[in-house]
């Protein structure tokens, strides 16, 4: 069953790892899919933070736009895919490598892996992205 918009949003905001799926723009090759932390409120666009010269950063600012899906298995298969135009790419601050890290991982984690992350990850980007087509489903919900 689809689900309603206040239901897709809430379960977007929820801090699930999502697959960011995005052309590959190569012949004979399939759409680039990987493992992504994302930010997301109610309403609002999405954001990720990834490198800025990375392959996922390079094909996402070629293609101009993107897709996110979420999922989880209990209490019932849900997922939310979503896929927008990029809005926006800026360099990232170290405080937005807090927010989402913190997001994803134990508070006693968080200020040990920001400080590795900043260090040697390289440059990053933070990219914006709006929703503007979903797909939804509760396949438990009657």
């Amino acid at each position: 069953m689809a689900l309603t918009r206040e239901e897709r949003e809430r379960f977007l905001a929820e801090p699930h790892v999502a697959a960011l799926a995005v052309d590959s723009a190569q012949e004979g090759r399939a759409p680039l899919s990987v493992p992504i932390w994302y930010q997301y409120e109610p309403g609002g666009d999405i954001w990720i933070l990834t490198g800025r010269n990375s392959r996922k950063g390079t094909l996402i600012a070629e293609a101009g736009r993107f897709t996110l899906m979420a999922d989880r298995l209990t209490p019932t298969i849900r997922y939310v895919s979503v896929e927008g135009p990029v809005i926006a790419t800026r360099p990232a601050t170290r405080e937005q490598l807090v927010e989402i890290s913190a997001r994803y991982l134990p508070a006693e984690k968080v200020e040990s892996y920001v400080d590795f992350a900043w260090k040697e990850h390289g440059e990053q980007v933070v990219v914006h992205m709006r929703p503007q087509r979903w797909l939804s489903s509760d396949l438990g919900a009657s």
